[in-house]
């Protein structure tokens, strides 16, 4: 290297330096540059997150849903805490049982303390099939104190057309517990109602012809007509042709195509899988009771100005007595002095510009001060005022 010449990398940096400046770029603002395009590639190029929702998770199939199934049954082998003697259904239920079985009782000759009669219910679900296992809850309808240590015998389950489709029988499982004496008593969550976890066995399936179904009916949990028409062309792209339209803001008929006639079930699952982006009104949820306020995203608001404060009048009486001298005439008189005390909280005037969003509606009521009750008469003051663009709803 010659007397004179730069060194290579003092002449790249001098390069750098000169184009930078040429630029109107500092040499220091260089590094912060790069890391500014470095972020903006990752954003760029970073996926978008998923907002849709599965139509499984949104809508039902007509006719592929859950039957309730209910019976009358006893359960026995309680401690003494069963149904008393005055229940006179306990007592002929558990005699038409014994004469059935081939015992001549006289009722009248029956105790039912052991014994307590229940309602048996169950949820049979779609294609369900015989020797399936269903989960119990047995629940008292006579005056038992507990159902702990119970046993409920064989007790037929009935649909709402009267046929038996279930047989339910077990151990039944409370969960806590109910005991006392000598005039004290302890317990814990509800004694009269337990579970027999696959306590019934199914003996009836209900039919539920879903192969060789040439249309299908979705149901929307929540009727919306934007997420019909969602839902319906979400189904066409799927397919790949118009099979799906919606008739209304709640109902989305699909046509099976001949080449799923044989392969409804995998027609099903491919429709189900279909994200679907759902469009929630605009909807404010109000509970009075709890202080509770819920808002949707959606949710906006005209220019209106808000005044919160309070006024509080305390009004206090303390009784004065006033007695005669001694040896005088008179009587001791009892009055009252009564103070009144006002006392007015700082009153704060927020203005909230139009078209504001969820997020900014509750900054700017936070920064007023406001509690939850007070946000709930503010909201209703809006509505009145025709400033909120939502439905209140008031629990």
């Amino acid at each position: 290297m010659g007397f004179g010449q730069a060194h290579p990398r003092e002449r790249e940096a001098r390069m750098t330096r000169t184009d930078l400046g040429h630029r109107g770029i500092a040499p220091g603002q260089s590094k912060w540059i790069a890391l500014v395009l470095v972020l903006a590639v990752a954003v760029l190029c970073a996926p978008e997150p998923g907002h849709g929702a599965r139509i499984k998770d949104i809508a039902k199939i007509v006719g592929v849903r859950n039957n309730q199934l209910v019976g009358y049954g006893l359960i026995g082998g309680l401690n003494g805490t069963g149904d008393k003697q005055g229940t006179e259904f306990t007592i002929q239920s558990l005699t038409n049982m014994l004469i059935k079985m081939g015992l001549n009782v006289d009722p009248v000759q029956v105790k039912v303390k052991n014994v307590a009669a229940v309602m048996v219910t169950a949820e049979l679900p779609a294609f369900a099939r015989p020797g399936m296992r269903l989960d119990v809850t047995v629940s008292s309808i006579g005056d038992a104190k507990s159902l702990q240590g119970g046993t409920l015998l064989m007790t037929p389950l009935q649909g709402v057309d009267g046929e038996t489709y279930a047989l339910a029988q077990g151990a039944v499982s409370l969960g806590g517990f109910s005991a006392g004496g000598g005039g004290d008593s302890a317990g814990k969550n509800h004694p009269t109602v337990g579970m027999i976890p696959s306590g019934a066995m199914v003996e009836r399936s209900v039919v539920v012809p879903i192969q060789l179904r040439e249309r299908i009916h979705f149901v929307l949990n929540q009727p919306d007509f934007t997420t019909a028409e969602a839902v319906s062309r979400a189904m066409n792209r799927q397919i790949g042709e118009t099979v799906a339209f919606s008739q209304d803001s709640r109902t989305v008929f699909v046509d099976v195509p001949p080449s799923f006639q044989e392969h409804v079930v995998d027609f099903i699952a491919r429709l189900e899988t279909v994200e679907v982006s759902v469009d929630a009104p605009a909807r404010v949820v109000v509970n009075e009771r709890t202080g509770t306020v819920v808002m949707g995203e959606n949710v906006r608001i005209s220019t209106v100005a808000v005044s919160h404060g309070g006024l509080s009048v305390v009004i206090q009486e303390e009784p004065v007595i006033s007695q005669p001298a001694p040896f005088g005439q008179g009587e001791t008189v009892v009055t009252s002095d009564i103070e009144v005390s006002v006392e007015e909280e700082a009153s704060h005037l927020m203005v909230l510009p139009a078209g504001v969003s969820l997020g900014d509606v509750v900054k700017a009521l936070n920064a007023v001060g406001v509690t939850p009750r007070d946000l709930i008469a503010i909201l209703q003051a809006m509505k009145g005022a025709g400033a909120l663009s939502a439905e209140l709803v008031i629990m």
